[in-house]
C-alpha cells in the first residue's frame, strides 16, 4: 500500500478512488483533523504551534504572503510522506478547490521535483472522459501495487 498525495488535496472523490484501489490517500482533511483534535493545542480554531511557521518557511521566503506559508505548513507533512502523487489539472470547484493559486503552483512544482511516481490528469468534462479518468487512476494504483510486490 502506497501513500499517495492527491491534488487537489481536499478532493473527496479522488481520496475515495485512491482508497478503493488499495492505497492511502494523503489528504488535507487528515492534517486539519489532527490539528483540531490534538491534545495540547490551547486556542482552537487558531491551532498554530511554534513549529508550523518553520514548515511553511521551508518552502517559501519570509516575504511570501502568510496564506501561502500557512497552507504550505499544513501541506508539508503530506509532501514529506508521499510515495506517489496524483495531480488533477483544471478541476471543477466541487471536485476539491484549493483556494490559492500560488500555493497550488508551488505544491505542483515541489511534487514534480520529488522523485516519486506521478500521474497528472485533466479534469474530465463528460462521461467518456470520466471513465478514462477513473481507469487511468486504477491503472496507476495497480502499477504501484505491482511495484511493491516486486520489491517485497
Amino acid at each position: 500500500m502506497a501513500k499517495i498525495l492527491i491534488f487537489p488535496s481536499n478532493s473527496l472523490i479522488l481520496s475515495d478512488l485512491v482508497a478503493r484501489f488499495g492505497h492511502e490517500p494523503l489528504t488535507l482533511m487528515r492534517v486539519i483533523r489532527k490539528k483540531i483534535t490534538e491534545v495540547g493545542i490551547d486556542s482552537p480554531p487558531i491551532n498554530v504551534t511554534p513549529e508550523d511557521p518553520k514548515k511553511g518557511l521551508k518552502y517559501a521566503a519570509v516575504d511570501v504572503p502568510s496564506g501561502v506559508r500557512g497552507r504550505m505548513a499544513l501541506l508539508d507533512p503530506l509532501i514529506e510522506e508521499a510515495e506517489a502523487a496524483i495531480i488533477v489539472h483544471e478541476a471543477d470547484y466541487s471536485f476539491g478547490c484549493m483556494g490559492c493559486a500560488r500555493t497550488n503552483e508551488l505544491v505542483k512544482y515541489i511534487v514534480r521535483n520529488k522523485d516519486i511516481p506521478r500521474l497528472e490528469l485533466a479534469y474530465p468534462t463528460n462521461d467518456d472522459e470520466a471513465r478514462v479518468f477513473v481507469r487511468k487512476i486504477r491503472d496507476f494504483c495497480e502499477s504501484l501495487t505491482h511495484k511493491a510486490e516486486v520489491l517485497a
